[in-house]
């Protein structure tokens, strides 16, 4: 698809899923800039490290979880930048925070079928995987990170 008709089909979509879109492609620039940081700055404002966030969800925020992870994936396929794994989990997680919906980001190793190291990441919030769902299974879980919503914050509580 070339650039102009991939502008058209944009422009043909409606306001909020525009803005959804924008803001995935901006959470995924940030999310890349943060993994030029070393991971000891960034790990802080993952959450609750080793921590994991129940598997029930609010029913009210299932459509909230499919938009994001759509809004994610559509949008990494577009970035200058490379968008993997780890770059859409982090950016999954910011947009979910955003909505006071709760993650959880894992990271896991495995070894290729040349016996060397790679790494994967994946999000998930209750049964829900928001992006890297696939091959998950063949990493083992070196950290994870939980990213709490107290309910307080979610029925809109100021805390001045």
């Amino acid at each position: 698809m070339n650039i102009l008709k991939k502008v058209s089909v944009f422009l043909k979509l409606n306001m909020r899923t525009k803005l959804l879109f924008i803001e995935a492609f901006i959470y995924l620039g940030w999310a890349r800039f943060l993994k030029t940081l070393p991971f000891s700055k960034i790990s802080p404002s993952l959450g609750h490290q080793m921590k994991e966030t129940p598997l029930t969800v609010n029913l009210s925020d299932d459509k909230v979880l499919k938009d994001v992870a759509q809004a994610i994936h559509i949008m990494s396929r577009y970035t200058f930048w490379e968008s993997q794994c780890l770059v859409k989990a982090i950016a999954g997680m910011k947009m979910l925070e955003k909505r006071k919906v709760e993650s959880t980001l894992y990271l896991g190793t495995a070894k290729d079928e040349n016996g060397k190291l790679i790494a994967h990441a994946w999000l998930r919030s209750g049964p829900f995987f928001i992006s890297g769902a696939e091959g998950k299974e063949k990493f083992t879980i070196v950290a994870k990170f939980a990213k709490e919503i107290s309910m307080k914050k979610r029925e809109g509580e100021n805390y001045g």
